[in-house]
């Protein structure tokens, strides 16, 4: 049973929450979508879904940049949290976390994949009005293991020190992961 307090704090933190997208997807700017571009078939962007994930890749400084993402929303429509990841060269990711307010920051995020042991806790890198993001690295044993998992669960301690979770949807992370690396390989 979820303290109802906890409810509250998200309330206040879903507002600002509500515009997430555009802080991971801020890097994108205007000007380089209009860029000509190594996209498949001269895009200057493109957005597919793989199931509960998103690949997103646009012509930067005449580079492609693609990441992965999942934004789960509230039957009212609001945000609750927003996922990123983006693959690194030597096969491992950087994944990049929006939480609402209403978190322990010195507790972290500690995640879980499937009922697994936990990952080691991550801290918080710094809250903006949107909410308050995480950011780390995934080695390859790990992105390997949520390809073979169902939930990514993130677990977090509120501000009235109950335990929460957020469980992220692995369905489609495979597919998502090999279309981002051929769309990276063109």
């Amino acid at each position: 049973m979820q303290d109802p307090r906890v409810g509250l704090y998200m309330k206040r933190g879903l507002k600002a929450v509500s515009t997430c997208e555009a802080v991971l997807f801020s890097l994108i700017s205007p000007a380089s979508a209009q860029q000509k571009g190594a996209l498949p078939d001269g895009p200057s962007s493109l957005r597919e879904v793989f199931q509960d994930w998103s690949v997103a890749c646009s012509v930067r400084e005449n580079a492609k940049t693609c990441s992965l993402s999942q934004d789960q929303v509230q039957q009212n429509g609001q945000r609750l949290l927003a996922v990123e990841l983006q693959r690194r060269a030597d096969g491992s990711a950087t994944a990049t976390l929006l939480l609402p307010f209403g978190i322990l920051l010195d507790a972290g995020i500690t995640p879980q994949i499937d009922d697994q042991p936990p990952l080691s806790q991550q801290r918080f890198r710094t809250c903006l009005p949107t909410g308050c993001i995480a950011v780390f690295s995934i080695d390859p044993p790990t992105l390997a293991k949520m390809r073979r998992g169902s939930v990514l669960k993130l677990n977090v301690t509120t501000d009235a020190e109950t335990q929460l979770t957020f469980p992220v949807s692995l369905g489609g992370l495979t597919s998502a992961l090999d279309r981002m690396a051929a769309l990276n390989a063109r």
